[in-house]
């Protein structure tokens, strides 16, 4: 008996609560599609859709812009490719002068902010081992403080715990490291009046990017830069052909961990085509250049202009099959130049105002109305 009362408090106890909530019983609401309902929806979506899409693609259009591929391009006097040059010996000096097509760039000058970027293609920046393949400490300022992510990029030998590549890492490693010159001249004369365009290196960086994720250790008075990299043990990395301290040497700020180049380069892509800005047009000339040519003070100019790139070409592309190209563009207020998302909001506009007809022609032809459909039961007739 007192095992049969046990039993039944047991049972007891696992019976929920007599609550709406543990009986499942609190009110409910379930849509009922109905062409009334179904309908105006597509509807609705296709007139929507379509006239955003049709704003994107024209945004888009707005956007002027250059691109030209040179990783074949070949030096002056030479029957060689540079890129073929840097496979045989990839500390070979290179340089390419490639004269732009003026009928890419149109008949009007080209109004507003430009951009010069350099594009690469079949570089996979997003590979899980690249990735991590950093030190966020060190890149803080704390040289020595570098996890073994970074390796094999971590130290030159790995028996010499005293140096380390500053910055570690394959991501940095592999730094972009072609110097591009944009040259202009007017047309009819020489060659040799070819001039560089104002562009500025600066402030082409996330701002949050400068300020919360790369410092330089602290230099002490009377110290530069390149003092505390050496007693640090800091070492340039393996495939860089200058020093970290001698990225710029214009501006002493925009040296070490602080440069504006490795800043953009570490941000890595998620694609494998990518492109990265590289300057930009110095409009209001914050470089306080002498004889600024007025020309360029809201604008890049194409009448009466030819323009030529003149590129060291030291970063090799050949042995990840990838190629390399520079961009010149312009902005619109979506960004660069970009017909995918306007073309998909377009083509969902439309599909859904198809769909939308043609669920119309159905429920006039076959449909039924809502209280008809409410009322069907087990016995109701098909016909």
């Amino acid at each position: 008996m007192a095992s049969a009362a046990g039993d039944e408090t047991e049972v007891r106890s696992r019976k929920p609560a007599e609550s709406k909530f543990k009986q499942q019983a609190l009110p409910a609401w379930q849509p009922i599609l109905t062409a009334g309902t179904v309908l105006p929806t597509f509807f609705v979506i296709g007139v929507a859709f379509i006239p955003i899409g049709a704003g994107l693609i024209y945004f888009s259009n707005e956007v002027k812009e250059f691109q030209l591929d040179y990783t074949q391009c070949v030096p002056e006097n030479s029957q060689e490719t540079c890129a073929d040059i840097l496979e045989k010996n990839q500390n070979a000096d290179c340089k390419c002068e490639l004269k732009l097509d003026m009928a890419d760039f149109g008949e009007d000058n080209w109004s507003g902010k430009v951009y010069i970027y350099y594009g690469l293609t079949n570089f996979y920046q997003n590979h899980r081992r690249y990735v991590k393949s950093r030190s966020d400490a060190q890149l803080l300022g704390d040289i020595k403080n570098a996890g073994d992510d970074c390796s094999p990029f971590l130290r030159p030998n790995e028996s010499n715990p005293d140096q380390i590549y500053a910055p570690c890492g394959a991501i940095a490693n592999s730094l972009f490291s072609d110097n591009i010159v944009l040259e202009y001249k007017n047309k009819d004369t020489a060659d040799s009046e070819f001039k560089p365009v104002p562009v500025t290196r600066y402030n082409i960086a996330w701002e949050s990017d400068k300020s919360k994720k790369f410092r330089n250790p602290d230099v002490p008075d009377g110290k530069k830069l390149k003092d505390v990299f050496e007693s640090l043990g800091a070492v340039r990395p393996r495939d860089w052909r200058i020093n970290p301290w001698e990225l710029d040497t214009e501006r002493e700020s925009n040296n070490g961990f602080q440069n504006e180049d490795l800043i953009v380069w570490m941000r890595a892509a998620a694609l494998p085509n990518f492109r990265k800005l590289y300057r930009r047009v110095d409009h209001d000339n914050e470089m306080n250049i002498e004889n600024f040519d007025q020309r360029f003070n809201s604008s890049l100019p194409v009448k009466g202009i030819e323009y030529r790139l003149s590129i060291d070409y030291r970063f090799r592309v050949q042995q990840f099959k990838g190629t390399k190209s520079v961009i010149i563009s312009t902005t619109s207020l979506l960004g660069g130049r970009n017909p995918f998302l306007g073309i998909a909001y377009v083509v969902v506009g439309c599909i859904c105002f198809v769909m939308g007809i043609i669920f119309l022609f159905i429920h006039l032809r076959y449909g039924r109305s809502t209280q008809e459909m409410l009322n069907i039961n087990p016995r109701t007739p098909y016909d």
